[in-house]
């Protein structure tokens, strides 16, 4: 039986309550909330970086008791401020959500204290830990609940602007590389942007997934089981490698045209574009990684993406389409005239009507 207390938020009914609370506060330091949060949260942390480790070594090292003296007066003193600096002008029909790691010390203490302010602050059972659970019970049940259908084709054939498209016309889509913020090849790293962390990653895709209807189809891409340094959730994966797939297909002079367009950013940034390439010495030794540099320097960039693709993308995309996804069919195909506007158009519509047939 669940203890009474009017101020918390059961687990249970996390999600069919969750749009009634006017902000998500997560009260956790500024590192934990890096790593994941719930979608939406605010970080108001009672304890920051130095502070929480400052206390987890007094814990330790001296008594529990030296801890949480020394805690409660930072906790009070960062409560204070961020009721200074960011609600004072709040109305009391205000609504907040506070959660903390475990829905202990740190988000009681700030919502007992905007409750008796007079705001009808909740906390949330269980705290981040809860929320993660419900994220992994979310995509256990998605895996067994949507039905994927795989937009597949050689690397630079534009499936992700295909997708996007796709959406435009009305198709659900799930974006793994846009979630992942990575392009999903060695090449695949998005400039001046860091990638979330595995938990971030998977909170994402629960996230879309939320807003989606299982029961119409969801296009999303052919992927590796890793995007950059995260990977898709096992029962995800299986289920998408599971789907029937449409491979969107495009003469190699598009394909070599649009990447230029897409990773440009290498065409000025040499540098990264050579660090990059130098992960592949172990596969094609060092006089092929040498030959390729040397195509950097005199800038031809079309050459070097054709042999790149020739060389290393197409053997790899037709050994692993076929192992990968048992549905996959060389007749099931939209074809790409070029990397227009509206080629891309014209492909999306083609894929949507596919989706639809």
């Amino acid at each position: 039986m669940q203890p009474s207390n009017p101020h918390i938020l059961w687990l249970d009914q996390f999600l069919s309550e969750l749009h009634q609370f006017d902000l998500i506060i997560d009260v956790r330091s500024p590192a934990e909330f890096a790593l994941d949060h719930i979608p939406g949260a605010v970080n108001f942390p009672v304890l920051n970086n130095e502070e929480r480790a400052q206390i987890g070594t007094l814990y330790k090292q001296v008594s529990p008791f030296a801890a949480k003296k020394l805690g409660a007066a930072l906790v009070s003193k960062n409560i204070a401020l961020h009721i200074e600096q960011n609600l004072l002008e709040l109305p009391r029909e205000w609504r907040p959500l506070i959660y903390c790691w475990r829905g202990g010390e740190r988000s009681g203490a700030f919502t007992h204290i905007l409750n008796r302010i007079g705001w009808k602050a909740m906390q949330l059972e269980s705290g981040y830990q809860g929320f993660r659970r419900t994220v992994i019970d979310g995509l256990e049940h998605a895996a067994s609940m949507f039905r994927f259908q795989v937009v597949c084709g050689m690397t630079g054939s534009g499936k992700t602007r295909a997708l996007q498209e796709a959406k435009q016309y009305g198709a659900q889509i799930l974006d793994l590389e846009a979630l992942a913020i990575h392009r999903g090849s060695v090449l695949g790293n998005e400039p001046n942007s860091e990638q979330p962390s595995q938990k971030g990653f998977e909170t994402a895709i629960w996230n879309a997934l939320r807003n989606l209807d299982p029961s119409k189809p969801v296009l999303v891409e052919s992927e590796s089981k890793k995007v950059g340094g995260v990977h898709i959730p096992d029962a995800l994966m299986q289920k998408i490698r599971n789907g029937a797939c449409i491979e969107l297909r495009s003469s190699t002079q598009t394909r070599v045209s649009w990447l230029i367009r897409e990773y440009h950013h290498f065409l000025t940034d040499t540098d990264n574009f050579k660090s990059k390439l130098a992960l592949l010495t172990a596969h094609y030794g060092k006089v092929q990684i040498s030959k390729w540099n040397e195509a950097i320097d005199a800038g031809n960039f079309p050459e070097l993406v054709e042999e790149l693709l020739v060389k290393h993308y197409d053997p790899s995309y037709q050994s692993s389409i076929v192992r990968n996804f048992p549905q996959y069919t060389m007749e099931n195909f939209v074809q790409l005239e070029n990397d227009s506007d509206e080629a891309f158009a014209k492909a999306a519509k083609a894929i949507v009507a596919k989706l639809n047939s």
